[in-house]
């Protein structure tokens, strides 16, 4: 055990008002780790002995255990993603199975699951605040299903079946990571790769090199070609060589469905174990269960992906035309029998010859400084907040991260947040993301003031500024500063107090990306584009026609993609519903019947594609991958309330912008999220919005 006099000098056990990350080391992970969850089961055993059905009792205390654990354990991860170490990652590894102990632990505590049921079931319910009852009813939920009110000898089974489906899901992701690897494909002849970018060759010449083949260049070669997306995309975009496509195509298609990597009985087995699990929780089918926690059900999503579909097929059909006609204008020879390995290729040279953007030439119109003042400002004019500089307040982790205070109308802190723009391959990892480092609550509250406020960071990977030129960005790029700036608000700008319903926690699965895709829209408004689109140099503005192609490209092939999202969408969800498991009808069977409405092109009979589909058999994706679709029904339509207040009516877009900080960002996981969206828009949600937005709605006279 550490000694008294390192844990007491250990900052992740010091009391703090903002995360001491310049100074947490690996070197404290395990003994402050182990402190932390030593201190934490002697308040849960002390809780559990003196529970009562009531706020004080209950709720306070219980809050108390999982803030602690989520601000300490929510620190140390952070410090894994932006600044990982072997020494940190190897500390992280070594206590986390001790902290999903400890959480097992806190989610299947009997008392504690009485006590919750007893106010559930007391004569005063529903003179609780909503907030408070969707709390209770949360708990109650969360401990049902996993599957605390289950007698022993059933909880018996229910625990095994959760170890087996997390161990066949790892054994699932680890077949289609070594099928990838073991394709490799070397090319020595340089006519065999024409198309293909400098880019792509380069990667191909460094993968060649790590082969043995130390010679390897990107000009004269050889080239190695894998199934790794960064291989597979630019053969499938850019090759000329048709037979390489295909050969390509067929071995991607195919991964981990044959020999010791074969996935069908993996598959098979987790969809037997998730029926089984749903039946002992008392749902009929494994889909029922995912929706139990999610906005929609069964039946609603159904209908949404079968709405979505009719809408996509026509546009779908039209696009494999315009595409035919478009490679026959081309002198292709397979004009006329385009296939799977013919259709990304082909939409390459299509988009190229209509809207020719080039994201690189356009990125000295983004200037991250520029994009940050035309974001807070449109921030400003949407929820009347101001975003002022607070850098040297907090800690932070780097000396890039820049550290931010939003306040309110009268002048008033609400809330903060770190922002950590730019890529650090040796130590960061990539992609973008939001995270919570305190929700705001009332209970958690320093001496002296009523309430904790709310603390965001905000994380990306975009190129460092280089000598005296800023961070210059693609307009993808923008698009994902404004997407995390959505979430970052909802959890800011939260007006509940109860911490564990607070911001961001407790929204539903299927709701939580609709304030960041609502954000995105913003790109695309003209008068917000243009106010952040200036030369770094010359500070002229975006030119008009290059803005109009941005524009139309967004819609390029939108039915095709639309019925693509579906399709996935689809096949995961009648998987869980009407599939049994061992019956007549094979899982490949369900993929193809459902292709048949789903794909303008059939698979071909021998497509395996759902040995490597990991968002559902090894992701949290499992009768949720409609979740995507749903969100974004919601976001458009959110956005549409804009539209139809008036988008260049300032006096409008203001008051649209106060209903939608006071409902949608103000609300959090204290009211259910359909009730949310009705306050705010007036109606139910309705894909007509995100229909026109992609192109879709068939333009009526």
């Amino acid at each position: 055990m550490a000694s008294e006099d390192s844990l007491s000098s250990n900052p992740l056990l010091q009391n703090f008002e903002f995360p001491p990350f310049d100074v947490v080391d690996a070197h404290h992970v395990r003994p402050g780790i182990r402190a932390l969850l030593h201190q934490l089961e002697a308040e849960l055993e002390q809780l559990e002995k003196t529970v009562e059905p009531s706020w004080p009792k209950l709720v306070e205390p219980l809050e108390k255990i999982i803030d602690r654990l989520t601000v300490v354990w929510g620190m140390i991860n952070h410090l894994k993603a932006v600044k990982d170490t072997p020494e940190l990652r190897a500390a992280i590894e070594e206590v986390q199975p001790e902290k999903v102990k400890f959480q097992l632990r806190l989610g299947q505590s009997k008392p504690i699951y009485n006590a919750f049921k007893s106010i559930r079931e007391s004569p005063d319910w529903n003179t609780l605040m909503e907030a408070r009852q969707r709390l209770v009813e949360a708990q109650i939920k969360e401990a049902v299903l996993s599957g605390i009110a289950l007698e022993d000898d059933k909880r018996e089974e229910f625990n095994k079946i959760e170890q087996e489906l997390e161990k066949l899901s790892h054994k699932f992701s680890e077949n289609v990571l070594d099928a990838t690897k073991k394709f490799e494909k070397l090319i020595t002849d340089k006519k065999d790769i024409e198309g293909l970018p400098p880019s792509a060759l380069g990667l191909f010449a460094q993968a060649a090199v790590s082969k043995g083949h130390e010679n390897a260049t990107a000009d004269a070669g050889p080239w190695l070609i894998t199934l790794d997306a960064p291989s597979y995309l630019p053969v499938m975009q850019h090759a000329t060589n048709r037979a390489l496509r295909e050969e390509v195509y067929r071995a991607y298609l195919s991964r981990a469905s044959s020999g010791e990597l074969d996935n069908t009985a993996i598959i098979d087995q987790i969809l037997k174990l998730r029926l089984e699990k749903a039946k002992l929780l008392g749902y009929s089918n494994y889909a029922e269960v995912s929706m139990a926690t999610k906005m929609a059900t069964v039946e609603t999503a159904d209908e949404l992906l079968e709405k979505l579909r009719s809408a996509s097929w026509a546009p779908a059909v039209q696009d494999i035309e315009d595409l035919k006609s478009f490679a026959k204008d081309q002198g292709a020879a397979e004009a006329d029998s385009l296939t799977h390995w013919d259709i990304t290729f082909w939409s390459e040279r299509l988009r190229e010859s209509k809207y020719d953007i080039n994201e690189e030439e356009l990125r000295p119109y983004f200037s991250l400084p520029k994009v940050m003042d035309g974001l807070f400002g449109l921030a400003k004019t949407l929820f009347g907040i101001d975003v002022a500089p607070a850098d040297g307040v907090a800690p932070v982790w780097n000396s890039d991260v820049r550290f931010y205070c939003i306040k309110d109308s009268s002048g008033n802190p609400t809330a903060y947040f770190y922002f950590d723009p730019y890529s650090r391959p040796s130590e960061k990892r990539d992609g973008a993301w939001m995270d919570e480092v305190f929700s705001r609550s009332r209970v958690m509250a320093q001496k002296g003031s009523s309430v904790r406020l709310p603390v965001a960071q905000m994380v990306c990977n975009q190129t460092p500024p280089v000598g005296d030129k800023p961070s210059l960005m693609t307009f993808r790029e923008v698009e994902t500063v404004f997407h995390e700036f959505g979430h970052a608000l909802q959890h800011m700008l939260t007006k509940e107090d109860e911490g564990l319903v607070a911001g961001i926690r407790n929204i539903e699965w299927d709701a939580v990306e609709l304030p960041s895709q609502f954000m995105e829209n913003w790109c695309y408004h003209r008068e917000t584009l243009m106010s952040i689109a200036k030369h770094y140099q010359t500070g002229e503005t975006l030119p008009e026609n290059v803005y109009k192609k941005l524009l139309a490209a967004r819609t390029f092939r939108a039915g095709s993609l639309s019925l693509r999202q579906l399709k996935f969408a689809t096949v995961d969800l009648e998987l869980h519903t009407k599939y049994v498991p061992g019956g007549t009808e094979s899982i490949y069977d369900v993929d193809q019947r459902v292709s048949m409405k789903t794909q303008v092109i059939p698979p071909l009979p021998e497509d395996r594609f759902l040995c490597s589909f990991s968002h559902i058999f090894a992701g949290g994706y499992a009768a949720g991958y409609y979740s995507y679709k749903w969100a974004e029904v919601l976001s458009a339509d959110a956005f549409s309330a804009f539209e139809d207040a008036g988008l260049d009516d300032i006096k409008a877009v203001k008051e649209t912008g106060q209903r939608f900080r006071n409902t949608i960002l103000a609300l959090g996981g204290g009211k259910a999220p359909l009730q949310v969206f009705v306050e705010f828009r007036g109606r139910e949600p309705s894909p007509e919005p995100l229909l026109r937005h992609n192109g879709l709605l068939v333009a009526t006279a």
